[in-house]
């Protein structure tokens, strides 16, 4: 296939919040344009797509699925996608394998919280969507709504949606100009900096919204009414186009097209063109219809104005519904509106690519010494280049794609080629293993792909200009089939060029959940796909029968490349744990695990919910107690510990950090571990620097977001006491370059700071030892650029003795051992062994001289490494249980649609819940209320369940990952004062609060110790013999 036939291609998704009619839209797509493999009678109610038994049962799409459709001269690959939360890993999948997205919004409940993700989704992967408005039937028959009053609804919509589309092309421009600002090298950063902005994404008389009616098969866009009264009218359809949106007016009189003025004198109550045109007559048709004093000579008339032909058979229908949708379904055929919309919109894949190109191969920078090198970068620019000329031709080099491995049984595998010669399937690796095959859903970039190729599988961490280093990232494998997608159907090919998306056998050993393929190691793998959220839900699995283990082993593998989303780890107990996005993801793993993969009865535990550990604070109340400028013996509040020798003394003092900082510390994890790894630093001696323009000052940007967000929360400070507000900056910018390691993992939201560098070196213990102060290096400060040379260097080493100097030494030794006892305590802290969460930990750490006579220095060493861990260890967590410690628990944000009479059960369904109302609004035109509220992730589980049971199926709930929040209620809370003995009674008798439950919970389930009254009410034991 050609440059020339690649231009006829397109790769459509399409995406939506739940049930607003996706997979229903491609039902017509593919009964008008799938070559017949479903019948028209069946489009929207076979759900052809939805192949999967869990999918008919609960009618949700849960897999991302293709289809290739020809229309006209054009070849269209349709991709369906889940519109539920818990499958969100499914749209990232779609989105990076096609070209343009089709965003559907339901016109009755409007833009929802998963159309904020979608479109989000769709703007990260750089997608050209089109906005289609579905059920637009439902306005007439359920809502009632008179012409003008669904056309202020309409255009309410559309100005939604383009609302969120223009937020994230402001935020990519304020990310642009601060990166600009921030910027200390390189001049080409602007490069597609300012984006045109001046008129909104989505305009019908742009042509890239349709209105549609995907149940009945119909749909149109303003085009389509611009033609048809062009004729009638003698106007030019450019103009009409123009007016049939917006408050454009058609005067009768001068049978011209107006403002709102010149409707003056014509008509008291004029109605937009748009109204006039188009949505009267619409109707009308459905009035003379269905209603029983309707005029049913309309539909005749609309017959014969269009030349339609329509069955006389239809037309003699008994039920009203079905000869209105006969009519409608041939006056304004759906996949005609939507198919033309796609191919005028959408760009083909050299366009596409072209634009998409930085999105999917971020331009590296690379600045060379090593001559041997040049070759490899070379080529490795050309096959960019090739991508994004989207080059098909046979020399090109072939680079794919995989998003996902998706399973399917050996026996749906077509067992013939299209020229009739017998396919062999016993691919090694794969069977013998299970009944399964695994597929790759993959699109091709650039080249061809042909069967029996040989390619090379690169993993996201590939880098080719490190060769050796890189072996384990990179295998080759041999394509075994090819197959055009069909839904559940597969259709092999010989071969595919660039543009297409296929299906690809023989990869299923080599790749476990995305890859890029390439015919040649020198390319650069593609960017990683962007998930929404992460998979929260966690549980235990094992098998009913102990014998089945090796069984289980087996299908949670299976499971784990089957499925994008889902994550399989083993906990520290040895349990096999699995990961999922929700309740309905988990349940359908669960399901196959016991049908598919495993085919074991399994035991499943309760969820296993993670929850944080921080103490009592706010604010920039930490910085009264810091103490950065001398010792931390001149403090109240630390914590002192010894290791039994006496060689090693430590002061810990923990603070609570500001919640935005905490936050911004956690979110930005990965380009954290980038730059505290230094991984832009020398390789092997042959790079200078290597960069992504991209995020080509990710240090910088960083900075700015730390030092904005101290400053923001600055700001009510600063406005009450500006003398303060400046000691508060200048305290915390102290802090800031005093950064010695970030944890857990050394990513994490908790920092430790090392003491200040004209404290005192030396002390001296109650027997009279020198001891001397550990100087942390301040490494991470140096990373972000707070600092910009590292202080570290003792002062007095020089003109120190000989056995101080072997002292100082001895100290450098240990400082890997102190930031490990820090990582301990912020992996594990007091309460209940959960992740420490906005903390920081200033620590003074001394050594003191050895007087033993002891010569096995060595085993002195390990030894006292070992105790310095642990003591550091200690020492923070006692730290933080002088410091009121509280547990920091998930939140969901959920939204809730609820007519008016089920309000009261839905309230009391979330008072159980311990749910905490945001706000509540009623949708304009309906009796449905929406409801935003916080749920806990603990008390999430069976939740969608109790609100339709107590709602009588009325209510819909859709849970998403939002926050962490700090439990106020202290965990060891014991009544001391007057009131308190007044309120909850003496201690003794007192019922553990709510953080008391749940730390008391982990506790157990991890098998730690309980402190719990095992006897509740003492009596003396009563038995059945009547001695006395």
């Amino acid at each position: 296939m050609e440059n020339s036939n690649c231009r006829n291609v397109r790769n459509i998704c399409i995406l939506a919040h739940v049930d607003h009619g996706k997979t229903t839209l491609a039902d017509h797509l593919i009964a008008a344009c799938g070559g017949g493999v479903l019948h028209p009678k069946l489009a929207g109610r076979l759900r052809f797509l939805d192949y999967l038994d869990e999918e008919q049962r609960r009618a949700i799409t849960m897999k991302s699925s293709s289809i290739a459709l020809q229309y006209k001269d054009h070849s269209i690959n349709l991709i369906d996608s889940p519109g539920h939360m818990d499958f969100c890993g499914e749209v990232s999948t779609a989105a990076r394998l096609s070209d343009g997205a089709l965003v559907l919004v339901d016109a009755v409940e409007g833009v929802h919280i998963q159309t904020h993700a979608v479109l989000r989704q769709a703007w990260v992967e750089k997608l050209t969507p089109c906005l289609v408005i579905n059920k637009i039937d439902r306005l007439i028959t359920e809502l009632k709504l008179s012409p003008m009053e669904a056309y202020t609804r309409l255009q309410r919509i559309v100005h939604e949606v383009n609302g969120i589309v223009s937020a994230y092309k402001s935020e990519k421009y304020l990310s642009d100009v601060d990166s600009l600002l921030a910027a200390t090298i390189g001049d080409d950063l602007g490069e597609e900096f300012v984006e045109d902005d001046e008129e909104d994404t989505f305009q019908p008389q742009k042509g890239n919204v349709a209105f549609v009616c995907a149940l009945d098969g119909w749909g149109f866009s303003i085009n389509q009414f611009a033609d048809f009264y062009a004729s009638k009218l003698g106007a030019s359809s450019n103009a009409l186009l123009k007016g049939l949106w917006g408050p454009r007016y058609f005067n009768t009189k001068k049978m011209m097209i107006v403002g709102k003025k010149g409707m003056e004198g014509v008509s008291k109550d004029p109605q937009p063109m748009f109204v006039q045109f188009v949505l009267k007559p619409l109707w009308q048709v459905y009035q003379g219809a269905l209603e029983a004093d309707g005029d049913k000579g309309l539909l005749n008339k609309v017959i014969k104005s269009f030349n339609l032909s329509v069955p006389s058979r239809a037309l003699q229908h008994k039920d009203p519904k079905v000869v209105l949708q006969s009519v409608m379904s041939r006056w304004l055929p759906l996949s005609e509106s939507i198919l033309s919309m796609v191919v005028k919109c959408i760009p083909d894949p050299v366009a596409a690519q072209s634009f998409r190109i930085a999105r999917l191969l971020p331009k590296k920078e690379v600045v060379e010494k090593d001559p041997d090198l040049s070759s490899v970068i070379s080529e490795a620019e050309h096959v960019r280049k090739c991508v994004e000329n989207c080059d098909s031709s046979a020399e090109a080099p072939c680079i794919a794609f995989v998003s996902k491995m998706f399973a399917v049984p050996m026996k749906m595998l077509p067992q013939r080629s299209s020229d009739g010669e017998a396919l062999n399937h016993n691919s090694n690796g794969e069977i013998g293993e299970s009944d399964e095959c695994f597929l790759a859903f993959a699109r091709i970039f650039s080249g061809v792909l042909h069967l029996g190729q040989k390619v090379f599988v690169l993993s996201a961490l590939y880098d080719p200009l490190n060769g050796e280093s890189m072996q384990k990232h990179v295998q080759e494998a041999e394509i075994q089939s090819l197959y055009l997608m069909m839904g559940q159907g597969l259709k092999p090919v010989s071969s595919a060029s660039a543009g297409n998306i296929v299906a690809i056998q023989g990869l299923g050993q080599y790749i476990l959940k995305s890859a890029t393929l390439s015919s040649t190691k020198n390319c650069w793998p593609f960017s990683s796909m962007m998930f929404q959220v992460s998979p929260t839900l966690r549980v235990a699995i094992e098998p009913s029968d102990p014998a089945n283990m090796g069984a289980l082993m087996k299908g949670l593998r299976l499971l784990n490349r089957a499925d994008p989303f889902v994550e399989v780890t083993v906990s520290a107990r040895g349990e096999q744990v699995l990961a999922a996005a929700g309740e309905v993801h988990l349940e359908r793993c669960i399901k196959d695990l016991k049908e598919r993969f495993a085919k074991v009865s399994l035991e499943v535990s309760p969820p296993l919910v993670s929850y944080k550990e921080t103490i009592e604070g706010e604010g920039f109340s930490f910085l009264d107690d810091l103490n950065l400028k001398g010792s931390l013996a001149n403090s109240t509040q630390y914590v002192e510990k010894t290791i039994s020798n006496g060689r090693f003394l430590v002061r810990v003092q923990v603070l609570k950090l500001p919640s935005a900082l905490t936050k911004i510390l956690e979110d930005s994890g990965e380009i954290l571990g980038d730059i505290v790894d230094g991984k832009s630093s020398k390789i092997n001696g042959s790079l200078e620097s290597r960069r992504s323009l991209d995020d080509s000052d990710s240090v910088g940007t960083l900075r700015k977001r730390i030092i904005d967000s101290l400053e923001s929360e600055l700001e009510t400070v600063v406005k009450s006491d500006k003398e303060k507000g400046d000691k508060y900056k200048s305290l915390f910018l102290q802090c800031l370059q005093r950064i010695w390691s970030l944890g857990p993992g050394h990513v994490g939201p908790n920092i430790l700071v090392v003491p200040d560098s004209k404290a005192s070196d030396v002390i001296y213990s109650s027997g009279g030892q020198r001891g001397i102060l550990i100087r942390g290096s301040c490494h991470v400060s140096e990373r972000l650029g707070f600092l910009k040379e590292n202080l570290t260097i003792y002062s007095n080493v020089e003109e120190s003795s000989g056995e101080a100097r072997s002292l100082y030494v001895e100290a450098e030794g240990l400082k890997s051992s102190i930031v490990s006892g820090f990582q301990l305590a912020t992996a594990a802290g007091p309460l209940c062994d959960e992740p420490l969460w906005g903390l920081a930990f200033v620590i003074e750490p001394y050594l003191f001289s050895d007087n033993s006579e002891s010569l096995n220095h060595a085993g002195q060493h390990a030894s006292l490494s070992g105790q310095v861990m642990t003591v550091v260890k200690e020492a923070c967590k006692s730290a933080v249980l002088q410091n009121k410690p509280r547990l920091v628990e998930a939140m969901y944000f959920c939204e809730l649609n609820t007519p008016t009479e089920y309000l009261g059960s839905m309230y009391a369904v979330l008072s159980r819940r311990r749910a905490k109302v945001l706000k509540e609004e009623m949708n304009e035109g309906s009796s449905l209320f929406t409801v935003h509220a916080y749920v806990p992730v603990s008390e999430s589980f069976g939740f969608a369940d109790e609100l339709r049971r107590w709602t009588s199926g009325a209510s819909s709930a859709l849970l998403v990952f939002s926050h962490w929040e700090e439990l106020a209620e202290d965990p060891f809370f014991v009544p001391k004062t007057e009131e308190e003995i007044e309120e909850f009674g003496d201690g003794l008798s007192i019922l553990p609060n709510m953080a008391r439950k749940l730390m008391n919970a982990v506790r157990r389930r991890k098998g730690l110790p309980v402190e719990e009254k095992v006897v509740q009410h003492a009596t003396k034991q009563r038995t059945l013999a009547r001695k006395v």
